[in-house]
C-alpha cells in the first residue's frame, strides 16, 4: 500500500511539474511576441515585402468566419499600403480541400489585383507557413494576418527562422468554440517551441517564388 502511495504522488509530481512546463513555455511565447503585434496604421510604416494570410477553415468553398476576418483585414491593409504583395497560405495537399484559391477568389472579389496575390499551396501548419515564406518566397520582412491568440505562435516561429515579422490581429467579433480553440492553442505553442529548437525543413519544399513578380505564377487553375 505504501509503495502505491509513492508511486502516486510520484506520478503527480510529474503531472504538475509538466503543467508547469507547458505554462511556462506558452509565457514566454507571449511575451518574447506581443510587442509585435502592432495597428493598421504601423504596420503601413513597415514597408513590408508581403501580407501574409494565414489559412484557416472553408465552409463549402467560402471562408469560415475567422478566415474571413483574417482575409477582410489582409485586403485592408494591402489597401493602406503597407504591402503591395499578399501571401494566401493555406492547405491545399488535397484535391477535395482547397483554402488558398477561395482565399485569392474572396479578394479578387472585393477588387484586388490578382496579379498581387500569391498562393502558398502547402501552408499546412503554422510553422510550414513561416518557414516557406521565408524560404521558398525569399521574403525578409512580412506582416502577418491572424486573429490573436493565434499571432503569439506565428510570431515566435518567424522570430526563431530570423524573419523580421510583425502581426496585425484579425478578430473583430467572438468565435463559437473559443475555449477549446484558446486550449489546443496552448499545446501548439509547445509543439512549435520544440519545432523552433529543432528547426526541421517545410514538409514540402520546391523552387524559389519571388514576391516581386506576378502572383499568377502560383495560380493552378484557368482564369
Amino acid at each position: 500500500m505504501e509503495k502505491t502511495n509513492k508511486i502516486i504522488i510520484i506520478m503527480m509530481c510529474i503531472v504538475v511539474l509538466l503543467i508547469v512546463v507547458l505554462a511556462l513555455i506558452n509565457y514566454f511565447v507571449i511575451l518574447k511576441t506581443k510587442s509585435r503585434i502592432i495597428s493598421e496604421e504601423q504596420a503601413v510604416e513597415k514597408n513590408a515585402d508581403c501580407i501574409l494570410i494565414l489559412g484557416a477553415g472553408i465552409w463549402q468553398n467560402k471562408p469560415s468566419p475567422m478566415l474571413e476576418d483574417r482575409l477582410k483585414e489582409g485586403i485592408s491593409l494591402y489597401e493602406k499600403g503597407a504591402s503591395n504583395k499578399i501571401l494566401m497560405s493555406g492547405d491545399h495537399t488535397k484535391s477535395d480541400y482547397d483554402e488558398v484559391n477561395v482565399m485569392k477568389e474572396y479578394a479578387i472579389e472585393k477588387g484586388i489585383d490578382s496579379e498581387d496575390i500569391f498562393m502558398d499551396h502547402a501552408g499546412i501548419s503554422t510553422y510550414d507557413s513561416i518557414y516557406r515564406v521565408k524560404e521558398i518566397f525569399k521574403a525578409k520582412k512580412v506582416i502577418i494576418v491572424t486573429q490573436e491568440y493565434h499571432l503569439y505562435r506565428a510570431l515566435y516561429i518567424a522570430q526563431s527562422l530570423g524573419l523580421e515579422a510583425y502581426g496585425v490581429k484579425s478578430n473583430p467579433r467572438e468565435y463559437a468554440g473559443q475555449m477549446m480553440r484558446d486550449f489546443r492553442e496552448v499545446l501548439a505553442r509547445d509543439k512549435d517551441f520544440v519545432m523552433c529548437i529543432l528547426k526541421p525543413k517545410s514538409k514540402f519544399l520546391g523552387d524559389p517564388i519571388l514576391l516581386n513578380g506576378n502572383g499568377d505564377i502560383t495560380n493552378d487553375k484557368e482564369s
